[in-house]
């Protein structure tokens, strides 16, 4: 039961992720992308502390070793602050399709990360599974990219900084509960880029936003929120090798977003691709549940 639930919150990972990537579009574009991204991290771990307050789990921080209390301090680094200044800052140079390609890449990472460090075992299957969802978002995006200019290098940075973070993330929820990993993250990140504010005078031009732009900031971290909630809760019962490869669902959401509001329409190829990604999606993760429902009866 834990894994079907682990596996439906990353599906909703995925849908949210897509949302969120053309939607930050906007608000990055009007908004200095480092006060937007660490605005937007604040207010999520206001949320998350209070979530974590309301449950009692602060109980649970007493009783945390120096090494858990050192690793939720790295996950806040490499994944709460530094890849999320890259990766804004990068979006603000680049467009939502090639973002959204160069994040997807990062199940490749996480597999590899995930079989050095986690010993997780990579089938066939997934491996198979993996290679169509790649082909698929290169035929939905229609790009291999061949102008791979500074903001699309600075994506590429974050993505691998997030990479190493699952690893780490994955490691210290078999420990503790996805609340406390979840503050750690976002708490720690927030003062880590609270302090990049002050070390390059940024900081007062969090007080300067207008209505707009707060509003930008607003609709972003409620879904960077239900982001990290489904994301972590999920991913302590699924391995992240899997988890990491059922978020390139999140391209054909972007895509159909992007085709909705923007009024862009879908060419045969991108419905190909769309159609390659939700198949492999399908088959791997079929393929997980019947693993899990042999290995619970052997």
């Amino acid at each position: 039961m834990n894994k079907n639930k682990g596996m439906l919150l990353i599906l909703g990972t995925a849908f949210i992720s897509g949302a969120v990537i053309f939607i930050s579009k906007f608000g990055v574009s009007i908004i200095n992308p480092y006060i937007f991204t660490g605005l937007k991290n604040i207010i999520v771990a206001i949320l998350v502390i209070s979530w974590l307050l309301m449950f009692k789990d602060w109980k649970i921080l007493k009783c945390l070793k120096k090494i858990q209390w050192i690793i939720l301090l790295g996950i806040g680094l490499i994944g709460g602050s530094i890849p999320f200044l890259l990766y804004f800052k990068g979006l603000s140079m680049t467009t939502p399709i090639q973002a959204a390609f160069i994040h997807k890449t990062m199940f490749i990472y996480v597999a590899v990360l995930a079989i050095v460090f986690l010993k997780e075992k990579i089938n066939r299957e997934f491996l198979i599974g993996g290679l169509v969802l790649l082909i698929g978002n290169i035929l939905l995006l229609r790009i291999i990219p061949y102008q791979f200019g500074w903001g699309d290098f600075l994506i590429l940075l974050a993505t691998l900084f997030w990479a190493g973070e699952n690893i780490l993330s994955k490691h210290l929820l078999k420990e503790l509960p996805s609340r406390i990993v979840i503050c750690g993250r976002m708490f720690f990140g927030s003062i880590f880029i609270f302090i990049f504010w002050l070390i390059t005078g940024q900081a007062h031009l969090a007080l300067s936003l207008n209505l707009e732009q707060l509003g930008w900031v607003t609709i972003t971290s409620v879904f960077l929120f239900g982001y990290v909630v489904t994301w972590y809760t999920g991913l302590k019962y699924v391995k992240v090798s899997v988890a990491a490869t059922i978020l390139l669902l999140a391209s054909p959401i972007t895509i159909l977003l992007s085709s909705i509001v923007l009024n862009e329409g879908i060419l045969l190829i991108q419905s190909i691709g769309i159609v390659l990604i939700v198949l492999s999606i399908f088959l791997i993760y079929r393929s997980n549940i019947q693993r899990e429902i042999i290995k619970s009866n052997v």
